[in-house]
């Protein structure tokens, strides 16, 4: 016979492992649950886009986008992860009694998970990042709408070009003032490419729908970017992002997307010596900018030194 203290039982070493791996299976089918959850839903327009602007306009910032939304829910799960662990080892871990719990000189699944997780998590992130970067900021040698961004103190001038580069000729323009918002006219369906230049501080050129935010820098300094294509039609507003002076926040202008046919009835009619709010009519759009309107800026006589009454400077 056997005795009975020589029974085979499963030691406590052989216990712990197999609870690690019941743990460890669990999160794995929590992560595949959670993953499969996400990828079924517009996790973006659940939250609000977890602050990046929606609606995008032309296929890169779909792809922003895209990269921002995912980048997030990584960022989200790694962090419930490393809460979990932390709420798991207080309440696993603390104090029952006057004596220490056992003691371990290391645990090699929990050392190769961080340091190798977080290797795998930057190294997934860079690779898309690197490669959305690249799309987004390639150029083309011949795009077929030109426009140059002139900026300065406090408004925009948009010029319509017939190349690229410095040394093209203006065909049309749209300057703004204080009491008319400029209307930048672009079309649908067709690559567009931005040359941006300023005339005295640097400025910063941004539609969130496009969610491209450029500087616009002084001198020499040519700021250059291109989008594929406008997919929607529409009035999206646009605002300088850089604190560039006192007026700054009165430096908005409108995109005005219409389709190809009226885009070149409008160059059309600004070639021919048409204002921007007559070519605008011209196409059937409102000749004013509908997204903003001119800031009151209190430029009066009470903004400088009036002289009083007995000739000193108030």
């Amino acid at each position: 016979m056997v005795a009975r203290g020589s029974d085979v039982r499963p030691t406590a070493g052989r216990r712990s492992q197999r609870r690690n791996a019941v743990r460890f299976a669990g999160l794995g089918v929590g992560g595949a649950a959670l993953l499969t959850l996400l990828t079924g839903c517009d996790v973006g327009k659940a939250v609000d886009g977890f602050g990046w602007p929606q609606g995008g306009i032309t296929p890169q910032s779909h792809r922003m986008y895209d990269l921002w939304i995912a980048s997030a829910i990584a960022a989200l799960a790694v962090g419930v992860f490393v809460w979990g662990l932390i709420f798991w080892c207080i309440i696993r871990y603390r104090k029952r009694g006057d004596s220490l719990p056992v003691q371990t000189r290391f645990n090699m699944p929990m050392e190769f998970l961080y340091t190798i997780a977080p290797v795998l998590i930057v190294a997934v992130l860079f690779y898309y990042t690197a490669i959305i970067q690249t799309d987004v900021d390639r150029t083309s040698k011949n795009p077929d709408v030109t426009v140059e961004v002139v900026a300065f103190k406090w408004n925009w001038q948009f010029n319509y070009r017939d190349g690229i580069g410095a040394d093209a000729n203006t065909v049309a323009s749209t300057l703004g003032t204080t009491e008319v918002i400029p209307v930048l006219v672009l079309p649908t369906g067709r690559s567009i490419r931005f040359e941006e230049t300023s005339k005295d501080v640097i400025h910063s050129f941004w539609v969130p729908e496009l969610l491209f935010k450029r500087d616009v820098f002084p001198g020499n300094v040519r700021n250059v970017f291109e989008v594929d294509r406008l997919t929607t039609e529409g009035a999206y507003v646009g605002r300088c992002a850089e604190l560039c002076g006192t007026y700054h926040s009165m430096m908005n202008f409108e995109l005005r997307v219409v389709s190809p046919e009226e885009y070149d009835q409008f160059l059309a009619a600004k070639k021919a010596g048409q204002s921007t709010q007559d070519a605008l009519t011209a196409i059937g759009e409102d000749p004013l900018a509908t997204t903003t309107e001119p800031f009151k800026t209190r430029r009066d006589e009470n903004n400088f030194n009036k002289t009083s009454a007995t000739g000193v400077g108030s």
